[in-house]
């Protein structure tokens, strides 16, 4: 359709107009207004000594970027998921992917308490790709395993294991305050060193989906198609994995578990874009950061001056699409 060939473009040139607007209001508004007079002399003339600069500088400017990384991030997982398994309920939360990082994020903190941000972000990764594999392994071993609705189930099946493994952990080395950071996703709590440091990794993550999306589009088509095209379908998915696990890995390392985004945001990105994952990923990349962003400032007012957690409200938007696509996609793949 000629509008799907145009609307890409035409989102991907307004989203950095829509990204300062979501940026100025995060470092506006919260349990503290601050004044637009005095967001503009944060940034251009800061002074240590007031609160005002120190709460935009440290505190919301740091929780803006990261929840525009963040939601790009786990939206482009989402998106690789989705076109690799043709499986449309696939994403980072609901596959284990999510859990699995928690999990060693876990152990990390109790076996090795001295561990800096980088070991605490490859920590991560390395969870993310325990979880993938344990889901899609015994996903291809199951008769039907791959099926949509099976594999979001037996998904859920072992995310909510490795969360009940994480929590016991927690509870019995008494981490458990610790550890609730990582489930709560507070995105208030972001940590800039660790941002900067997440940075390598994400390029690495970031531009390997965007080497991908032509393979992915090709995949999307199915096993003997991508095979009957030429396409070496093994190393693609190996490849796809690494950057979902990348991806996924760095978010959660720096904010926990967010649900819903990498559901929600490729589909949208699909519904504008067709079925081509050159268009798809960095459509899906950009609308996924503004989705978080701007679920971020929601929940700062649903229960004003009181935060409400940020997997709620992805969770409003989340649980009823989730539903809708059971309901009106039933168990089969998507084309």
């Amino acid at each position: 359709m000629r509008f799907q060939r145009i609307l890409p473009a035409v989102i991907l040139l307004m989203a950095p107009v829509a990204a300062v607007c979501l940026l100025f209001l995060s470092v506006m508004y919260g349990s503290k207004s601050i004044s637009q007079e005095t967001v503009w002399q944060a940034f251009f003339s800061f002074d240590a000594e007031n609160v005002d600069h120190q709460i935009v500088m440290v505190s919301r400017l740091p929780r803006a970027v990261g929840a525009l990384l963040i939601g790009a991030f786990l939206a482009i997982s989402g998106a690789l998921m989705q076109g690799m398994t043709r499986n449309y309920l696939a994403s980072p939360s609901i596959m284990g992917v999510s859990d699995g990082s928690i999990f060693l994020v876990t152990l990390a903190m109790i076996f090795l308490p001295s561990s800096n941000s980088i070991s605490l972000i490859v920590v991560s990764m390395i969870g993310s790709a325990i979880g993938a594999a344990i889901v899609f392994g015994l996903g291809w071993l199951i008769p039907g395993g791959l099926i949509p609705v099976r594999l979001a189930i037996l998904g859920t099946i072992i995310g909510t294991f490795l969360s009940g493994l994480s929590a016991a952990a927690a509870s019995y080395f008494q981490l458990s305050q610790g550890v609730s950071f990582w489930y709560n996703a507070k995105l208030h709590a972001m940590d800039p060193t660790l941002i900067k440091l997440s940075i390598p990794f994400a390029i690495a993550g970031l531009g390997l989906a965007l080497l991908l999306s032509r393979s992915v589009t090709v995949m999307s088509l199915g096993d003997d198609v991508a095979a009957g095209l030429g396409q070496r379908t093994a190393l693609v998915r190996v490849l796809i994995l690494l950057t979902v696990v990348i991806l996924t890995g760095v978010s959660v390392a720096l904010a926990g578990k967010i649900a819903f985004i990498g559901l929600i945001v490729p589909h949208i990105a699909r519904f504008f874009c067709g079925e081509d994952y050159q268009r798809i990923i960095p459509v899906s990349g950009v609308l996924g950061g503004l989705f978080l962003a701007f679920c971020d400032i929601l929940a700062r007012f649903i229960n004003y001056p009181f935060e409400t957690p940020i997997g709620v409200v992805t969770a409003m938007f989340g649980v009823p699409f989730f539903l809708y696509l059971i309901k009106t996609r039933g168990g089969g793949k998507h084309a």
